[in-house]
Formats: C-alpha cells, structure tokens, sequence
C-alpha cells in the first residue's frame, strides 16, 4: 500500500515549489521515493527530529533546504515548514514552527 504525500497549507507547498531548479527536483524524487518506501529514507536524505517529526535534506549546487514532515494515519505524509539552510545547526525557530504545525496536524 502506497502512502501519500499533502502539505499543511498550500503556501507550504507554493514555497517549495518556489525554491532553486536542483532543490525542487530533488523534492520531488524524493517524495516519489517516500510514496513508494515509506517516510524513513535513511540517511542522508531523511532524519528523524524526535517526537514524531522528520526532516527531509535537500542539497544540490544552488545550495541546502530542509523540509519538515511528520506521519499520521492512514499512511498519509503532512509536508509542514520548509526553509533554506545557512548555518550549520538548524535554528530554533524553525523547529518551533514545524512541532507547532505537527500538533495542530495531529490533534485534527
């Protein structure tokens, strides 16, 4: 049984569609993967953030983006936040945002 992929809102989704060619192309193979495997890649294309929530790793030459996801019934994949990455470690704020999205996800 195949999973499927739908985003929090669809600005999450004009967002990413709106990042780098490379970034954008490599969104997209991998969310074919994750519809045909399962949320869980592997390393390095996905890791797990604790308590439910996934990021996805984008890198290509137009620099690095993460995505956010989490799980929910029905094999069902939520896309939550999205942002491009320009530090090492991944800032606060941008987890914040994506375990807020997560728990209004899950309480729905």
């Amino acid at each position: 049984m195949a999973w499927t992929i739908s985003f929090y809102s669809q600005r999450i989704e004009d967002d990413i569609l709106a990042l780098p060619a490379g970034l954008v192309a490599r969104f997209l193979r991998y969310a074919e993967r994750m519809e045909a495997f399962g949320p869980d890649l592997g390393m390095p294309h996905t890791r797990a953030m604790g308590g439910g929530l996934f990021e996805l790793r984008l890198k290509a030459a137009e620099g690095i983006a993460r995505v956010f996801y989490c799980t929910v019934v029905d094999r069902r994949i939520v896309v939550l936040h999205q942002f491009v990455k320009k530090t090492a470690k991944t800032p606060p704020h941008q987890l914040q945002i994506a375990r807020r999205r997560m728990k209004d996800v899950c309480h729905d």
